[in-house]
């Protein structure tokens, strides 16, 4: 029987180093994720690579960054990306395969193409786009009405954001008066938990959605750093569907992140987004100016036209006055003079009626008939006549011209 052969644990992760060192003796270019940057106090990096296929890790392996080359590279991506080295960025590195007796296989990350995830972070851009617009929602917050006066605001930004107290300078010190109301609804606005962070304050918002008329997002600074996450799908989305205007200054980009473009109105600042709600109350004030002024010059000429014919009526009126009086007038000499006639007339009749009465009055007078020679015969004061039954004793009066005779009844007769 042979003899095993038994090599040391030294000896074989020589063996395999060795072999590694002379097949790969060369460097390569090779596309990862940075998934963990993993930092350590001494200056170096050992981050974990990875590679996914549908969400899933395909391929990992450990890698390393030596504090000299770390700076230079950290320095010269910063420059081109507008965007610090950090994780879950896809990094075209270029590398040399090592093989350590201690730590085993890794690479050796001795330099990173910037333009490459710049590129990278253009195609998640485009991506973001594409799914927005066949989604049908790019356009969906910028047809939302904008109210006339946007007077209750959300803000959402980070409490010690510069751009934050430029925004409210412009707002609380606008040399019109203008009195706006704002609620601050704090969250990170750059950089890897700002999408998380901007999403709950937007839900947070919309709970109590009636309070508000529009939303803002504000950034200060004018650096370019942690924008990218202004591209990221759910964030985006977020805006698209949002119940209220949402309205963006986040920044000096040359190149507008995807929130930008999908947001009702974007500026390129916090103080030039301000100016547009100051701008807009200006607007309308200036419009109701000019609508008093308007009302103000309609109503005087409104009033000099009814003056005018005010004067013309009444001109018509007092002509037409003095005809009518000149008319009339004539109608009641014209009546007057008629009656006048009439009432001689009638008087004169009357009077020749009462002289008929007269006479006849007089042919009745008492007085008269006794001067005729007739006498009055009366008892107890009535007239005796036919119908009166007399008896022996009885005394009556006689009225004649000359007297009164009293007599006393001695023979009644039958």
């Amino acid at each position: 029987m042979a003899e095993k052969q038994i090599f040391s644990l030294k000896q074989v992760v020589q063996s395999i180093q060795r072999t590694l060192e002379e097949r790969y003796n060369s460097s390569y270019w090779v596309k990862a994720e940075l998934h963990k940057l993993n930092r350590y106090p001494s200056g170096h990096a050992f981050p974990e690579l990875v590679q996914r296929e549908d969400a899933k890790i395909v391929a990992q392996l450990n890698g390393s960054i030596w504090k000299t080359q770390l700076e230079r590279i950290e320095k010269q991506f910063h420059h081109v990306v507008q965007e610090p080295l950090k994780e879950g960025i896809t990094v075209l590195m270029l590398t040399k395969i090592t093989y350590h007796p201690q730590f085993g296989l890794s690479l050796q990350i001795l330099d990173i193409d910037p333009s490459y995830t710049l590129g990278e972070l253009q195609r998640e851009r485009e991506e973001t786009l594409k799914k927005l617009l066949k989604e049908g929602i790019l356009h969906q917050n910028q047809q939302l009405a904008l109210p006339l006066l946007c007077k209750r605001i959300a803000v959402i930004s980070a409490k010690t954001s510069k751009g934050l107290s430029d925004f409210y300078e412009v707002l609380d010190q606008n040399p019109y008066g203008f009195t706006f109301h704002s609620t601050l609804v704090e969250a990170y606005v750059q950089g890897d938990l700002a999408v998380q962070s901007i999403y709950e304050a937007l839900q947070q918002i919309k709970a109590q959605k009636a309070q508000f008329d529009v939303v803002v997002i504000v950034r200060g600074g004018g650096a370019e750093v942690g924008m990218t996450c202004y591209n990221q799908y759910e964030l985006c989305r977020a805006i698209c569907t949002f119940p209220l205007p949402i309205l963006t200054g986040i920044g000096h980009s040359t190149n507008q992140t995807v929130a930008e473009l999908v947001a009702h109105q974007h500026a390129i600042t916090p103080t030039k987004l301000a100016d547009i709600f100051v701008q807009q109350f200006k607007a309308f004030d200036e419009r109701i100016s000019q609508l008093q002024q308007k009302f103000a010059t309609a109503v005087l000429h409104q009033l000099v036209q009814s003056k005018h014919v005010l004067n013309q009526r009444t001109q018509q009126l007092a002509h037409s006055s003095r005809r009518n009086l000149n008319l009339h007038g004539q109608q009641l000499e014209t009546l007057h003079i008629k009656g006048q006639f009439i009432s001689v007339q009638r008087i004169n009749n009357e009077f020749t009626a009462l002289d008929a009465i007269q006479t006849k009055i007089d042919l009745l007078d008492p007085l008269l008939v006794l001067k005729r020679g007739y006498s009055i015969t009366t008892m107890n004061g009535e007239l005796l006549s036919k119908k009166k039954s007399i008896s022996n004793g009885m005394r009556i009066q006689t009225q004649t011209e000359n007297g009164l005779f009293e007599s006393e009844i001695v023979n009644a007769g039958t």
